[in-house]
């Protein structure tokens, strides 16, 4: 025995908010053979009241006249020529070029046929006037009828119109140096993550619209997003990147920091492996389902395999995205570390010529010309650092030594310099703020990129120009920041601008980028501008580019405001004769390399003090808590042994409280080195260091050490 039907004689299956709902409520259904609502079938029915409370694009063909029902959702597909004058009228007479392709499939699920399903099928359109080419994925389920033939009364299709889609993927095939565009156009986001901290390299539109305005570029996901701790994230990004398995799921709950309900999305984790099959990042994808997924209860029974054929098809596209992205990176490291390459073996062939020479010119008791292949060599090898130097700066990993610095001071300072560097025929005009705010920033650094960008617009302008260098004040607010992706609040910056062939929307938008150059191979490195952006990045500051083809280019750096006092310019240091001790002070000196202790080992005798030497972490500990008088440690902060330097120095001053510490590094090991935190008596030298520089500061931290003890 049927139960009764509890909406029978009623009206509340057409109840909602939406415009269709307001239309159906309002229609005169005497004119067509369903006549009014209340006595419906039940099956027809149920299907409109899920139609209705559907975000998904469906519609309802009912009866042997084909009467059409359908949602919200579908009326952007109907387009304005149609909707709403097709409601409740015979499919056959309002979908003229569509109702011959799909009448029969229509007929044969009525029929008891069973469901049907079609992917990426062509069904061109009428809309706007005209007919469009149109792909759909769609299927066909019949709606129960008891007093209908056959038992079936009408058909219920959901669809999604796959048009864009479709052109992507046929983009996609079609050429991979449009795959960066092609992300962008994406319906679901994407990000790209590098290192086993997952640091963000690359997202698209579609993930900064899930996730809200934050700063991704050169951040780790954990700093990115504190309020998904405990929701298991970072650990399934942990577990990809150490085992190399993909990790692919649907409908998986999130919460964001400030909402309330959870988000369901479509996820994928996919490994990044290098060309020795070594992870070296994930590429993460998926969609936004929330709406689906409150749907899938209600259709599940209707479309069982539509999730898996369409999270199928999205783990291959972004399989296929991940190859594209990979092999362009690939071809960009090779074209870097050639023009490294030839640079490195030219200064090394100055060096190790120029010792050759020396050696010969000894030999042969030529005295003389022993000073003149030494300076080369010292040339050579200054050039070497400062091209190791930008590397660090391109990578973020220096070792700054910021000061607070008046720039008008130093841009003034360096005018001539940089006039003598573009040449006469392209006059530099500087043109500084008054009452410039100071930065707390390495001055040194500061004056690599401004001559570097001096550099870039003169060979930006071939045939002759004008540079102007100007520094302003400048409040950063609200939406400045979101447009410069830097904090808000005080900020100076130093901008150079050229009157050459400027730059097309496509190249502003890569120049930052990792070993991107528009320069032909071998002319220098490729880090330039990615140089000045990781010293902008790394001082606090941002680096932005304003141009157009032919009106020229600025290029600002942005500095945030320093709150101190800016001290007197010093005088040029001048090489000075230090004196030899005689106090029998005593010198750890810690470091694996056996030429930098034997350079160190020889600047200690020279200033008349002993000399212990260690190759690793547990020798020098070891010396360290003996009784061995050691008035300082000089040690490197990569070191072999268990632990690194700073954590020597830490230990052993468990023991020698007082204990003076002079870190040298070739590499910005921060993260260990903890260097806006050192403590009293600890000061930090980088690699490569001048000899005199190197003896200055250990004579320095040995007389305040003595100094203090008297």
């Amino acid at each position: 025995m049927t139960a009764p039907d509890p909406m029978s004689g009623s009206r509340d299956f057409l109840a909602g908010a939406g415009e269709m709902a307001t239309l159906m409520r309002a229609y005169d259904w005497t004119t067509t053979p369903l006549v009014e609502p209340e006595g419906w079938p039940s099956g027809l029915r149920t299907a409109v009241r899920l139609l209705l409370n559907s975000h998904h694009p469906m519609h309802i063909f009912w009866g042997p006249e084909a009467t059409f029902f359908y949602n919200d959702a579908f009326v952007p597909s109907a387009g304005p020529e149609r909707h709403p004058s097709v409601l409740g009228r015979p499919a056959s007479e309002t979908w003229g070029e569509i109702w011959p392709v799909i009448a029969s499939e229509v007929a044969k699920v009525r029929n008891g046929g069973g469901h049907t399903w079609y992917e990426d099928r062509h069904v061109p359109i009428m809309r706007h006037g005209r007919l469009e080419d149109a792909y759909w994925t769609y299927g066909f389920s019949p709606i129960d009828d008891d007093t209908a033939p056959g038992g079936i009364g009408g058909v219920i299709s959901i669809l999604t119109e796959t048009t864009k889609r479709k052109a992507l993927e046929d983009s996609l095939r079609a050429s991979d140096r449009r795959h960066r565009d092609l992300l962008r156009q994406m319906p679901g986001f994407v990000a790209v993550l590098t290192g086993p901290t997952h640091v963000y390299e690359y997202v698209n539109d579609a993930y900064v619209t899930i996730a809200g305005q934050r700063s991704f570029l050169g951040h780790s996901v954990r700093e990115v997003f504190p309020d998904l701790i405990g929701q298991g994230f970072f650990e399934l990004l942990d577990g990809v990147y150490a085992t190399g398995e993909p990790f692919l799921a649907r409908g998986i709950p999130i919460r964001l920091g400030g909402e309330d309900a959870d988000r369901f999305i479509d996820l994928l984790y996919h490994p990044i492996r290098n060309d020795d099959g070594v992870v070296t990042g994930i590429f993460v994808g998926g969609y936004d389902v929330t709406v689906q997924n409150r749907a899938t209860v209600a259709l599940r029974e209707l479309n069982e395999t539509l999730e898996q054929r369409v999270a199928e098809r999205s783990a291959a596209l972004l399989e296929t995205e991940e190859r594209l992205r990979q092999s362009q990176k690939m071809e960009a490291v090779g074209q870097l570390t050639g023009g490294l390459a030839h640079d490195f073996n030219n200064l090394l062939a100055g060096i190790s010529g120029s010792l050759e020479m020396m050696q010969n010119r000894m030999q042969q008791g030529r005295f003389q010309d022993v000073e003149r292949y030494m300076a080369v060599a010292q040339g050579a090898a200054k050039r070497a650092a400062s091209l190791t130097h930008r590397l660090l700066a391109f990578s973020r990993r220096q070792t700054l030594d910021p000061k607070p610095t008046d720039v008008n001071r130093l841009v003034e300072g360096m005018q001539e310099m940089i006039q003598r560097t573009v040449g006469p025929g392209i006059p530099v005009e500087v043109v500084g703020a008054s009452d410039l705010w100071p930065a707390l920033v390495d001055p040194s650094q500061l004056e690599n990129a401004l001559l570097n960008l001096c550099i870039n617009a003169r060979d930006a302008m071939p045939d002759g120009g004008r540079i102007t260098v100007e520094t302003h004040n400048k409040w950063i607010d609200e939406r400045a920041s979101r447009k410069l992706d830097i904090s808000e609040g005080q900020y100076l910056s130093l901008c150079v601008t050229d009157t050459g062939t400027g730059m097309s929307p496509n190249v502003i938008a890569r120049v930052f980028e990792p070993f991107f150059t528009t320069k032909p191979m071998g002319e220098g490195t490729g880090l330039g501008l990615s140089m000045i952006y990781g010293f902008a990045q790394q001082s606090g500051g941002q680096v932005r580019i304003y141009s157009e083809v032919g009106e020229g280019s600025t290029v600002c750096i942005y500095l945030p405001r320093h709150y101190g006092e800016v001290g007197d310019e010093e005088g040029a240091a001048k090489l000075v004769t230090l004196d030899r001790s005689d106090q029998g002070e005593t010198v750890l000196v810690v470091d694996d390399e056996p030429s930098v202790r034997m350079l160190i080992t020889g600047i200690l005798e020279d200033l008349g003090y002993l000399a212990i030497e260690a190759s690793d972490s547990a020798a020098g500990l070891k010396v360290l808590q003996s009784d061995v008088r050691i008035d300082l440690l000089v040690t490197d902060v990569g070191l072999p042994g268990g632990m690194n330097g700073r954590q020597m120095a830490d230990a052993a001053r468990g023991v020698r409280p007082d204990l003076r510490v002079l870190f040298i590094t070739g590499y910005a090991e921060n993260a260990f080195l903890g260097n806006e935190h050192l403590a009293p008596g600890m000061s930090v030298l980088t690699k490569p260091f001048a000899m005199d520089a190197m003896a200055t500061r250990i004579r320095s931290l040995i007389e305040g050490d003595l100094e203090a003890k008297r």
